[in-house]
């Protein structure tokens, strides 16, 4: 990728470290599109199957979580269609873990355009989630057909869940994001801390089990809590647009299951911008840390 300029749009000499944060990756969207295309070029650089291996990964894990969860463990008896209710979860879950895992590495991934090439920094963790967003395309594409070959339609409700899921997950990822590219530049160990946490999300929401299991199961602070988890309510959603209408729809999901992710969308709207706060602060001495 070849960068022309040292200087910012609008020709104005700029100091070093400070930029237009967000806003200013919007204006420069053709260098977010290289960066891109950078980044997908080199994780497929060499492989056979190329960008198919977007496919080969989420059933790969598909076929260990249902033959483990569902098959050894009998939840596929319990749960109706569970490969899709399973699956649609999965699709959601693997996009916020690699979306935060990428973009932890990403600032500290491109040094040497840090170092020595005027751009804005935030570009390098936009980036990888819009990388993640290319390789859920695929997932989503899987449980749509499967979800039509057992009577799924499109409707107002399906679409807006997915949607409003898909939101909750983006916006919570990319603050989340910003926030730990910078600090991995200080302090190496943030890596490691988000590893454990992705391992975590895993297993704390309904994603190879429902959540009527905690609700039955635990007291009820507990369970206020485990939905108080934006990434389980965003499960859930979508959940709701890809497998409860292939069911017969005796599922109850919890109550003010739409009103809770829109509080859920605007506390990540929140969770943003205080990760793009953070990342403004520390931006100036990234140059000199790496």
């Amino acid at each position: 990728m070849t960068v022309t300029s040292g200087r910012p749009a609008s020709g104005e000499l700029q100091e070093p470290g400070r930029g237009g944060g967000l806003a200013e990756v919007v204006r420069r969207r053709y260098l977010l599109r290289l960066i891109v295309r950078r980044e997908l070029r080199a994780r497929y650089q060499g492989s056979l199957l190329g960008i198919g291996w977007s496919y080969v990964r989420p059933a790969a894990h598909f076929s260990v979580f249902f033959f483990v969860v569902g098959v050894f463990l009998g939840m596929n008896k319990n749960v109706q269609h569970f490969p899709i209710f399973m699956f649609a979860g999965l699709i959601l879950v693997s996009f916020f873990n690699e979306t935060l895992i990428n973009a932890t590495h990403s600032v500290q991934g491109n040094a040497p355009l840090v170092r020595k090439v005027y751009l804005p920094r935030e570009l390098f963790p936009v980036a990888s989630l819009l990388v993640s967003c290319v390789h859920l395309v695929p997932g989503l594409a899987i449980v749509t057909g499967v979800s039509i070959a057992w009577g799924w339609t499109p409707s107002v409700l399906s679409i807006g869940s997915a949607l409003l899921g898909f939101a909750m997950v983006a916006v919570f990822g990319m603050g989340l994001g910003l926030m730990c590219s910078a600090l991995h530049v200080f302090y190496r160990d943030t890596d490691k801390v988000v590893d454990i946490a992705t391992l975590f999300v895993t297993w704390s929401v309904p994603m190879i089990y429902p959540w009527t299991v905690v609700r039955d199961t635990a007291p009820g602070w507990a369970l206020d809590l485990y939905l108080a988890n934006p990434i389980a309510d965003a499960v859930l959603l979508f959940e709701r647009a890809f497998w409860w209408p292939t069911t017969d729809r005796s599922f109850v999901f919890p109550p003010n299951l739409t009103r809770d992710g829109l509080i859920s969308l605007a506390i990540g709207g929140v969770v943003l911008v205080l990760g793009q706060l953070v990342f403004a602060r520390l931006q100036r001495r990234f140059a000199e840390e790496l």
